[in-house]
């Protein structure tokens, strides 16, 4: 009997690529591979790659040329790049690394069995179209036992906002949305094999709506009523896409956590405008207190980008000012990172030095922020989903409402359940507690 062939996955980027590497497990699966986390043991070796940073495509080449070594000692090796560099640079990649197989993008993974045979038929194929079916259509139900709290679901993709800086709609395509039904039958699925917290995602996920009128806060709603579903959270929002309804989801529906991703990227309406971003930093620190007012626990991150062309100091001394005023739980800060494709690639940059300290000095502020949240929880009791064991024996790890990780004693028998815990101690990145 003919042994299965193995295949390995290396996810880069955002949750959106962790999501698709599982339903790329699940499309192989179905073709009777099986997965190895030994890269030496595999038969197929697909890259799952991310677009977002500069550089992100010289880590995709040097990681294939560490790979062309192996292949070189196994020739019957097979070799893939998936997602947004496959997308962005399709025929290249094969141009650039003669020990690829095959380049499929982000919209075209369900198509994999028909590339793998026409490998086998001695091509090379690349497909990054977008095409007219929906790629969930075409997916095996992810068959295999799965025994964790979380898990990630995918609702809607693509961005119609294009933002001066960002790639998104041009590896990930115009915004699509996931029938209501086939969510909610995808969710079911996740709750019967043990998972009790849900991250609804999509690179615009609150432009969410499917053909039959149905919006975020109302897929919210219908997922809540799920019997065993505890949690649900979204990401990523953009500010211009916060309607009421949904506003009001976060005040009338316990199980969405009190932790919102709201980025926004300067608070220069300057540099906003020159960002297409189509709001002003007063319109999203109106919309923070509109969602504050409705949960009044609720607690924010964001994200920034520091050295945006044409920033001067004071815009970025408006920055300091909005990040200040918010008061965030945690954000992320990046140096400006031009994209080949995006208007803002082609404009002229801002001094390396000048950015480097401008984004010493917002991090600064973000990290203290960030450690007054983590210090106001010491000495509250807040319910931990356990999510694993932990590094120390005698240890699991969880996180609490506001997807801070938690490090408490307990055993495996706590995994999957949500307990009160009182938080005894507070560091840069995690809480201590132990159970209530």
């Amino acid at each position: 009997m003919t042994a299965p062939k193995k295949f390995y996955v290396k996810t880069y980027g955002c949750q959106m690529n962790v999501y698709d590497s599982e339903r790329m497990s699940a499309v192989l699966g179905a073709e009777g591979y099986t997965q190895t986390g030994t890269p030496g043991d595999a038969d197929l070796i697909l890259l799952n790659t991310c677009h977002i940073r500069e550089k992100a495509a010289e880590k995709v080449y040097s990681e294939l040329g560490r790979l062309r070594k192996l292949k070189s000692a196994r020739p019957g090796l097979r070799i893939g790049v998936a997602g947004c560099v496959a997308q962005a640079e399709g025929p290249e990649i094969l141009a650039r690394a003669a020990a690829v197989d095959l380049v499929v993008g982000p919209q075209a993974y369900h198509r994999l069995p028909t590339m793998l045979a026409r490998v086998a038929a001695g091509e090379r194929p690349v497909e990054t179209e977008f095409p007219a079916e929906d790629k969930f259509d075409h997916l095996p139900a992810d068959t295999r036992l799965r025994r964790t709290p979380t898990a990630f679901l995918t609702v809607q993709e693509g961005c119609d906002k294009f933002c001066a800086f960002c790639v998104v709609p041009y590896t990930r395509g115009a915004e699509a949305s996931r029938p209501a039904a086939r969510i909610e039958a995808e969710a079911r699925a996740l709750i019967a094999r043990g998972v009790v917290e849900i991250t609804l995602l999509g690179q615009n996920v609150n432009a969410y709506g499917d053909a039959d009128g149905v919006g975020l806060a109302a897929l919210i709603r219908r997922l809540a009523a799920i019997e065993g579903l505890a949690r649900i959270r979204y990401t990523t929002s953009h500010p211009n896409d916060m309607a009421d309804d949904l506003i009001a989801a976060h005040a009338e529906t316990p199980a969405l956590m009190p932790f919102l991703h709201l980025p926004v990227q300067s608070g220069s309406d300057r540099v906003l405008k020159a960002m297409n971003r189509r709001h002003t930093s007063d319109d999203y620190l109106r919309l923070i207190e509109r969602i504050r007012a409705a949960r009044p626990d609720i607690a924010f991150s964001g994200d920034f980008i520091v050295g945006f062309p044409g920033e001067t100091e004071a815009d970025f001394a408006d920055t300091l000012a909005l990040t200040e005023t918010v008061g965030y739980a945690q954000a992320y800060s990046f140096n400006y990172s031009p994209r080949p494709g995006t208007p803002a690639a082609e404009r002229p940059g801002v001094d390396p030095a000048v950015v480097s300290d401008r984004l010493q000095r917002l991090q600064a502020v973000l990290t203290r922020q960030q450690a007054t949240f983590q210090r106001s929880m010491v000495g509250r009791v807040l319910p931990v989903l356990v999510e694993k064991t932990g590094r120390d024996p005698g240890q699991v790890a969880g996180r609490t409402p506001y997807l801070t990780a938690v490090h408490m004693p307990g055993g495996p028998e706590m995994i999957g359940r949500i307990v009160p815990a009182r938080i005894t101690a507070a560091v840069r990145n995690s809480l201590s507690a132990r159970a209530a």
